[in-house]
């Protein structure tokens, strides 16, 4: 009896024991989170179990108008305190956008862009020897295997060596200059050599966001030249690229010609009353606090957008 009941248990306990492959893996996307505003959608998110957190910019409110970093240092400071302890058991990745740059829809004129890198990185805990700690911009990329594919990550810096935005505030003009950026020469060297790279599928991740065009605010579209060639660099690509951005305070699902944009903006700071659409939009903008979930099955891809509770806003499936 006793053989038999050591037996059992030893069963269960290899059952427990060996590794099951999860039939999921799952990132969290979320941008626009303000240190000085209560932060209750981090609840939901836990909840989500992710493998993966994506920060999309504005990870901190910290920006002044005379671009000094005073209130940057304080801003990270503070939001450190506050990031839930379950980030230490997951996979945390980052970009920025203009409030944790230090300027206010900021580019590569800031004066002071040097010095936040440098902060953007010791808050993160970027480690010497990678390249965002060696070259200016925090662009970067990863390659991934999830179900025996591969998967490509870029990373974009839409700040550091962008050029001038043309009219004004809220109501910007398409910059035609030819010699316009948004990624600048160096960054686009590196984005079309590693679009050459082999892949399954590409998730790309932009502060800004890059399919809408119909707002007045920052987005790709003010820079047609640079807007253009990235959907060409794309094209063999298509059917097979998630884009995903922040920095708006609404959430929303885009498409055009093939390629998908999931906007997951804002985690703590909702968006103003006004109504928005887009000729791209699918559905609806979503105002209130609301976090991303890109979950890759073995042969789909479901995208979500939730609010702080944890109830799905809007989702798309994607087979690949």
């Amino acid at each position: 009896m006793k053989y038999h009941l050591f037996i059992k248990l030893f069963l269960i306990q290899a059952i427990i024991s060996s590794p099951v492959e999860a039939n999921s893996i799952k990132l969290g996307l979320g941008s626009c989170l303000d240190q000085d505003f209560p932060q209750p959608i981090w609840n939901s998110i836990e909840k989500e179990n992710l493998n993966y957190f994506i920060f999309l910019g504005d990870n901190v409110y910290g920006d002044s108008p005379d671009g000094k970093l005073d209130k940057l240092k304080y801003a990270y400071k503070k939001q450190e305190s506050l990031l839930p302890n379950f980030l230490n058991d997951i996979n945390v990745l980052s970009i920025w956008d203009d409030h944790d740059y230090g300027l206010n829809d900021g580019g590569g004129s800031y004066s002071f862009k040097k010095e936040s890198q440098k902060m953007f990185l010791d808050f993160w805990e970027i480690p010497s020897y990678d390249m965002r700690s060696s070259r200016e911009g925090i662009y970067f990329s990863q390659n991934k295997t999830f179900f025996n594919k591969k998967f490509k990550l870029i990373f974009l810096d839409t700040r550091y060596f962008r050029s001038p935005l043309v009219g004004p505030k809220g109501k910007y003009l398409k910059n035609k200059s030819p010699d316009s950026t948004i990624l600048g020469i160096n960054q686009w060297d590196w984005l079309e050599k590693e679009l050459d790279e082999y892949f399954d599928f590409l998730i790309i991740f932009s502060s800004i966001q890059i399919i809408p065009e119909d707002h007045g605010f920052e987005k790709w579209g003010n820079f047609p030249n640079d807007r253009n060639k990235f959907f060409s660099l794309l094209e063999k690509n298509v059917n097979k690229t998630v884009l995903v951005s922040g920095d708006r305070h609404l959430g929303g699902i885009y498409k055009k010609d093939g390629f998908i944009e999931i906007t997951a903006s804002s985690l703590n700071k909702p968006g103003s009353l006004f109504f928005e659409t887009d000729k791209y939009l699918l559905g609806k903008t979503y105002r209130q606090e609301n976090y991303g979930i890109i979950e890759i099955f073995e042969s789909s891809i479901e995208l979500k957008l939730k609010n702080k509770l944890g109830k799905t806003l809007n989702s798309l499936s994607i087979k690949y």
